[in-house]
């Protein structure tokens, strides 16, 4: 609200005190203004202002043709005539304002000197600037860096001032209220003073000055009165005396003396009773001043009140909209309790199913124990059993050698029984054909070894020793614990396989290019994720991503790179890189698996790092297992000296391209990919630039590996005409549409087209929504089974911002992508950080329930500046904008349909009954 102020005075009251000095005084001139020392008095202002309003008027129309210096000059020497000749100024007076009038000349000549010394200092400037703008180009590139990283402390401080800007504004309406209430009162203090003076101003009109003209008045007619009356006496007596005869002389020079009285009284009383009219004239003026400075006042009164009107209207409103907020907060946290409620009983389930089975972990360590301690038991008693027919069969060996040593000793030999001692046995040799016949020579030369048994603290020794590698038994607990873990693992793949069974239509053909054709991708990173343990801080999030019905997440480029994004790649089969280990990757994948989530891998194929110099020193020799050489790189990439074939796309200048024609090339990434997929886990591919090699090599390398899912980033500018949009985009997407053909369908694509025109759609220009033939104007108007839908990835926004989607726009977007065929994916930053998760989450259950999938048909009722309104399988109408429009005003559409989500002129949803 503006500044409130009275209107100026109707006349100006001048100080009747001499009072000489050099006070600066402006007297307005036309369009000019005389500056000059000034003495005031009261009868040389009266003067002044009567001879200025005399030559005002008449030198009106002659100022406006000149120039303005003539004007300033030939209006001040008219003045001072005009001075001279009204009110006859002394010689010095004049020849003071004259020599005032030259110095100022003078000092405009020195300004317009010093003008032109300024337009030539200001030439001279614009030579350097040219001179400056190539250093200025130069130094721009460095501070376009400082300004990215000022940018993401700036946006990271608008995010956190956002919180700070609607108490503000609460503040600020409150303090609006507070001003326009503090006007009001100064309007009715003000109209109760202009009331007050106007009162004070009658009454002194009234009381002083009118009832004196009226006293003086009505003296004069009293007097004018009795002199007539004297008057006509005397012309009684003159008529009386000329009847009898008497001289009237002297009573007829009484008379005219008289009457010459009476008309200089009357003269006295026409000037006087004219003087009273122009004060009674000026007290019009001044009420009538002064009353137009009331209405002013009463206007600006009532404009106050409107605008107080106006803002109460605004404080309801706003209030209605705090209402809304605070019910939609209510339901929100009703829902939130629910989810809390739903997810805390499945977590008591899957806590009771985790104690079930550390029980029975517990039950069967048990029986192991009791198993392993009566093996125990029945090894000790095996032991004392063979230490009791240990000590009988040594009392038994001793027996027969003191029996054998007496025969001998007495030298009764008999020649067909022989006795040999053999291991503590005693063998009889005869002559019998089932014996083999040994001489006596022959069986005293033998030597049978001495019985020697192992000690009890030897048996003993073998059952407390610890196990070592090499061990039968070690080597059946390890491999008992790989059965162990290959069974769990086959049962999270089968258990998975089941989820995606029951997701999938039984008509729905599950291949590469669409995944299961309900897939909601999340790229689970930005240009700054490198920074963190990533893997470690994205592997918590699986639960929650799994929760809110994503079910595929793209996770970054796993490989060891040069740049630490990791697309510049270098040895392939190194995956410790910036995001984190193997360990913690392969950790973060089982994370995600653990929760049905397929885990989509970021390779690039385009383009390696060499990691040796050749002997001319260019970067061409690669490294690590896949130690490739210059007949790896293209023939035609102009940085690296490759021996290979032409490239079958477009060179990346950055790194060695590398040719995929070649045999050993594409035998090691196929060998390269199926690792990733079977040792590492990876379910599906993220493919970085594919315009730089044919998409025939994409289709080889998928059926090799074999994923669920895969996607091609093919990138390229829209066609724009005088810098704005065109309408028609079937060039741009015409392409994309190619290339898919190209790996025969085995990838799908990123839509860039439809990132490209929603970016000018959204801002009332819906109409760019609809093609001539009546479908979306994207890819997914062609193919939406192979269109892959986004707003925003690491290159287009995070830090580097390179084609940012509007931030205003990001709902009404997330509601069109999510609401159409094809796969959509969601960026981690406006999930996690735009404060856009319940939002997205919102529009992927009206996804499920409206059972949207990548091929589902689209029918489009209206798309013009107003809006867009289109229905989207056969359960879901949705519309986008301020077009006035509900189902029932569309004659078309069958079926009964109630709304599920409600964002005003953002968007709408209908869910058909």
């Amino acid at each position: 609200m503006g500044t409130l102020s009275l209107s100026d005075p109707p006349f100006m009251c001048v100080d009747p005190r001499p009072k000489c000095g050099s006070i600066s005084r402006k007297t307005p001139i036309g369009n000019s203004s005389f500056y000059g020392p000034w003495c005031p008095s009261s009868s040389f202002g009266a003067l002044i202002s009567q001879s200025r309003r005399v030559s005002l008027s008449k030198r009106g129309s002659k100022l406006s043709k000149k120039d303005p210096k003539d004007v300033f000059t030939d209006t001040v020497e008219e003045e001072i005539d005009s001075l001279d000749e009204s009110v006859g100024l002394e010689g010095d007076d004049v020849s003071e304002i004259k020599m005032a009038l030259s110095r100022s000349q003078g000092r405009q000549e020195v300004i317009e000197k010093e003008r032109d010394r300024l337009l030539e200092e200001l030439a001279m400037s614009e030579s350097k600037q040219r001179e400056y703008e190539a250093v200025i180009r130069h130094e721009k590139e460095i501070v376009m860096s400082e300004l990215e990283a000022a940018k993401a402390m700036f946006n990271k401080r608008l995010e956190e001032s956002l919180e700070d800007k609607f108490k503000l504004e609460s503040k600020l309406v409150l303090a609006k209220q507070d001003a326009v209430e503090l006007a009001l009162q100064v309007e009715k203090l003000a109209e109760i003073a202009f009331q007050q003076a106007i009162s004070h101003i009658v009454d002194d009109a009234q009381n002083g000055t009118v009832l004196s003209i009226l006293e003086e008045s009505q003296f004069a007619i009293n007097k004018a009165l009795a002199s007539a009356e004297q008057a006509s006496h005397h012309a009684e007596k003159a008529v009386s005396a000329i009847s009898h005869g008497l001289d009237p002389a002297d009573d007829i020079a009484v008379v005219q003396s008289q009457n010459i009285e009476l008309q200089n009284v009357v003269n006295d009383l026409k000037s006087q009773l004219l003087l009273k009219g122009h004060e009674i004239q000026k007290v019009k003026e001044d009420l009538e001043q002064a009353l137009a400075s009331l209405r002013a006042s009463e206007d600006r009164t009532a404009a106050a009140e409107k605008a107080l009107i106006d803002i109460q209207d605004l404080m309801k409103k706003q209030s209605q909209q705090q209402e809304e907020t605070k019910s939609l907060l209510e339901k929100m946290k009703k829902d939130i309790a629910e989810k809390r409620k739903a997810s805390t009983k499945s977590f008591k389930i899957e806590l009771e199913g985790i104690k079930t089975a550390v029980e029975a972990a517990k039950e069967a360590a048990r029986l192991k124990d009791e198993a392993y301690a009566r093996r125990c038991e029945s090894l000790q008693r095996s032991l004392k059993a063979s230490e009791n027919a240990l000590k009988i069969w040594k009392q038994r060996a001793d027996m027969a050698e003191s029996y054998l040593e007496q025969e001998l000793s007495l030298g009764e030999r008999d020649e067909d029984v022989i006795y040999t001692v053999n291991g503590g046995r005693i063998d009889l040799l005869t002559d019998d054909d089932t014996q083999k016949k040994t001489d006596v020579s022959e069986a005293l030369a033998m030597k049978f070894p001495s019985v020697h048994l192992p000690t009890a603290d030897e048996v003993w020794s073998i059952a407390q020793e610890k196990p070592r590698e090499g061990d039968t038994l070690i080597e059946h607990v390890i491999e008992k614990e790989i059965i162990e873990k290959k069974r769990k693992a086959l049962e999270r793949a089968l258990k998975r396989k089941t989820v995606q069974w029951e997701r999938t239509p039984e008509h729905t053909k599950l291949e590469p290019g669409t995944g299961t054709g309900r897939e909601i991708v999340l790229q689970a990173f930005n240009w700054e994720s490198w920074r963190r343990k990533w893997y470690l801080e994205l592997s918590p999030k699986a639960a929650d991503l799994s929760h809110s019905g994503i079910t595929a997440v793209w996770i970054p480029p796993p490989t060891e790179s040069v740049a630490p994004q990791g697309y510049m790649p270098s040895d392939l089969y190194n995956l410790n890189s910036a995001y984190g280990s193997e360990e913690e990757l392969k950790h973060c994948i089982e994370e995600m698996h653990a929760q049905d989530l397929l885990a989509l891998g970021d390779v690039v194929l385009n383009h390696r790092c060499a990691q040796k110099q050749s002997p001319n020193g260019v970067w061409n020799i690669f490294g690590g297992k896949l130690a490739w050489g210059p007949e790896a790189i293209v023939c035609d990439d102009p940085n690296f000296q490759g021996r290979g074939n032409p490239s079958s796309g477009d060179i990346f200048h950055a790194a060695p391209n590398i040719d995929h024609s070649q045999e050993f090339v594409r035998r090691d990434i196929k060998e390269w990919l199926n690792w990733l997929r079977n040792d590492i886990g990876f379910d599906g591919w993220r493919l970085d630039f594919v315009r730089g090699f044919s998409g025939g090599f994409v289709k080889e390398y998928i059926e090799a590996s074999n994923p669920a899912f895969a996607i091609g980033e093919y990138w390229d500018s829209l066609a724009y005409e005088g810098g704005n949009l065109c309408y028609n985009q079937d060039a741009h997407r015409q392409r994309i549409v190619n290339w898919i053909n190209a790996t025969g369908g085995t990838s799908s694509a990123f839509d860039v087209t439809t990132k490209g025109i929603l970016h000018s759609a959204l801002h009332n220009q819906y109409w760019r929504l609809i093609d001539p033939q009546g479908k979306p104007t994207g890819v997914m108007g062609w193919w939406p089974s192979r269109a892959v839908t986004f707003l925003e990835n690491h290159d287009t926004g995070s830090t580097q911002g390179h084609w940012p989607f509007p931030r205003e726009k990001l709902a009404q977007g997330y509601a069109y992508i999510l609401m159409h065929p094809g796969t959509p994916v969601i960026f981690y930053d406006h999930f996690y950080d735009f404060g856009l998760r319940d939002v997205i989450t919102e529009l992927i259950e009206a996804r499920r329930r409206a059972g949207i999938h990548c091929r589902s048909s689209v029918k489009i009722y209206h798309a013009n500046n107003d809006g867009y309104v289109a229905q989207i399988g056969d359960t879901l109408v949705m519309k986008l904008g301020h077009f006035d429009w509900n189902p029932s005003k569309e004659n078309q559409l069958e079926g009964s349909w109630q709304k599920f989500v409600d964002k005003g002129s953002d968007y709408q949803l209908w869910l058909r009954q």
